[in-house]
């Protein structure tokens, strides 16, 4: 039996990417049918790697120690797991389990890991990744059954739910002076916190602890609550009514995550928060006063198309419709878009959309009705239209989409647009979103833009602005990871102009300083950058006057350690981008 040709993974965005990898994979040697810039994706450590698990035993299995076997599962999931799954069962990359790998032997295996293969397996070994016995280790360990990580109940969620302050002592009415609209949430990946930056002065608010790599903040209805998930799907709620915004509840809703929102439509603001997690594969609706967990729900099932099953479909974004009582589900592995009614959670109701596999993240329309997300290793970008509840259309775009939220503006010709980069390639794909008044462009790729380079993670513009910003944060030339390109919207066939942003940060060392996500404030007349370099090195925030394009703020302070997404509380909370 041949073992399967092995496909790059895109499980994550960002936050996925270690901190070791910001040195390491500046090194990497180029893996022959894929950019370097999927391989930088790549190397993220998953929470599961500390998590106790069985251990089976396969007679057919070359023999392990206890101690190896639990340092190959540590290293399988902080190196392999996001693209091979957790079970090993196959994800975006194929399966690797006992079966297939068995009849291979070890010194097959060996090589294979070593110098990888040109379908996409990173050759570890001459990168320099692994050493000759961690390859051999290695070898050894994916013959064995797979551990199985644990489940995670309603019982063990409220294990470790926590209101710290209970909704009636909260304050009446806003009790600081902040400009709460004008707030940045930073995430500080290594040290498992987010840094509460006043946009109006520059200057920290607070630093509050939260899980592991938190991935993304996002606002209540509201305005007043702001709700961050860590990579190890702890949930925290902060309340900026208080004299000094702090954590008011937390919980963990499983092992390993990556999305959370809250309710929005009329009549449910800020009643209802959920959360998806990778493993268990499954989302959790909480109350959104609290997180006390409400209700559960699996995401296991078949797949798009092919209607395999599969084990492990992880929950990637996750959106409150305006148009309905909806939460938009966007399910990974399987390729399908889950309309939750949260009317009634005693009743709930689903509306299945498939569209293709391996979904990611994405962002509304213009006018908030077409949720556009990236279907990333298909190539695809798909449309769900959130008031009729179906796929308004299927793009195919350029080599691995990944939008963050995307970016929308008025294009001369093809009307309202919205934009996504790309990690395999340089293009920018601009793709019509107005079936209306522009029909014969609605949900087509409509032109491409040719940016810097591959290793887009994200992309932004505002309502306000002129401009459209690409990082190229994975990019494996730092000339490209430390910039940024910036397009005049007034003038598209015009080249862009380069923005040297890790070198206005102004770092001491010789730290990896990747400029990630732009960021407006709310008024739409600065643009905000994370300058993120490891977790020993010097790291900034780089504040950019949209413009003249020049420098206009470096925030610095010892504080602000593996600085990476950082999100606008107004422009979150309206969906503005």
């Amino acid at each position: 039996m041949k073992i399967p040709k092995l496909n790059v993974a895109t499980a994550g965005m960002l936050m996925l990417v270690s901190a070791a990898a910001l040195n390491v994979h500046a090194q990497q040697k180029p893996v022959p049918g894929m950019s370097p810039a999927e391989v930088n994706l790549q190397a993220g450590s998953s929470p599961l790697s500390e998590v106790p698990m069985y251990q089976s035993t396969n007679p057919k299995a070359p023999p392990m120690t206890q101690a190896e076997f639990d340092r190959a599962r540590q290293i399988y999931f902080e190196r392999c797991a996001g693209c091979h799954g957790v079970l090993r069962k196959g994800a975006t990359g194929k399966p690797l389990t006992p079966d297939i790998t068995v009849g291979r032997g070890t010194d097959y295996l060996k090589v294979f890991i070593a110098y990888g293969s040109p379908a996409g397996m990173p050759n570890w070994q001459t990168s320099g990744e692994m050493d000759e016995k961690t390859v051999d280790l290695m070898a050894r360990y994916i013959q064995h059954d797979p551990p199985t990580p644990p489940e995670f109940s309603l019982a063990d969620m409220k294990k470790t739910w926590k209101v710290v302050v209970p909704p009636e002592l909260r304050p009446k009415k806003k009790l600081n002076s902040y400009n709460i609209d004008n707030i940045f949430s930073t995430t500080l990946r290594d040290t498992g916190e987010i840094a509460l930056i006043d946009g109006d002065t520059k200057k920290i608010i607070n630093i509050i602890k939260t899980g592991y790599a938190v991935h993304i903040s996002r606002t209540s209805a509201s305005g007043r609550y702001l709700f961050v998930i860590g990579r190890d799907a702890k949930v925290n709620m902060i309340d900026l009514w208080m004299e000094k915004p702090d954590n008011v509840a937390e919980i963990r809703v499983g092992l390993e995550a990556r999305s959370v929102d809250t309710s929005k439509f009329k009549g449910y603001e800020d009643k209802l928060a959920i959360a998806g997690t990778y493993w268990p594969p499954q989302f959790t609706i909480m109350k959104g006063d609290t997180l006390e967990p409400l209700k559960i729900v699996a995401t296991r099932g078949m797949v798009v198309g092919t209607q395999e099953y599969h084990p492990e479909p992880r929950v990637a974004s996750i959106v409150a419709s305006h148009f309905k009582p909806e939460f938009v589900v966007n399910v990974k592995e399987t390729g399908k878009t889950l309309m939750v009614d949260y009317s009634n959670l005693d009743a709930l109701k689903m509306t299945e959309i498939g569209s293709a596999p391996f979904l990611h993240d994405g962002g509304w329309d213009s006018s908030k009705r077409y949720f556009m997300v990236a279907a990333n290793n298909s190539n695809k970008i798909a449309a769900i239209d959130a008031k009729d509840g179906k796929l308004a259309g299927l793009t195919e775009v350029g080599k691995i989409p990944h939008p963050g939220r995307g970016a929308n503006f008025v294009h001369p010709k093809f009307g309202p647009v919205w934009a996504t980069g790309h990690l395999g390639d340089e293009t920018i794909s601009l793709i019509g979103t107005d079936p209306k008044k522009h029909k014969e462009y609605a949900f087509k790729q409509v032109a491409q833009l040719k940016g810097q380079g591959g290793g887009n993670l994200f992309i932004k513009t505002h309502p306000k602005s002129n401009h459209l910003y690409t990082d190229t944060t994975l990019n494996p030339d730092p000339k490209l990871s430390q910039s940024v390109a910036v397009f005049d919207l007034k003038n598209l066939d015009k080249p862009f102009t380069v923005l040297p942003v890790g070198e206005w940060a102004g770092l001491k060392d010789d730290g990896a300083k990747r400029v990630v996500q732009p960021e407006y404030n709310k008024a739409g007349d600065e643009v905000w950058f994370s300058v993120w370099s490891a977790k020993n090195k010097e790291s900034a925030i780089v504040v950019v006057d949209d413009k003249t394009l020049k420098l206009k703020a470096v925030i610095k302070d010892p504080r602000l350690i593996t600085p990476t997404g950082h999100f606008n509380v107004y422009n979150t909370q309206h969906d503005v981008y």
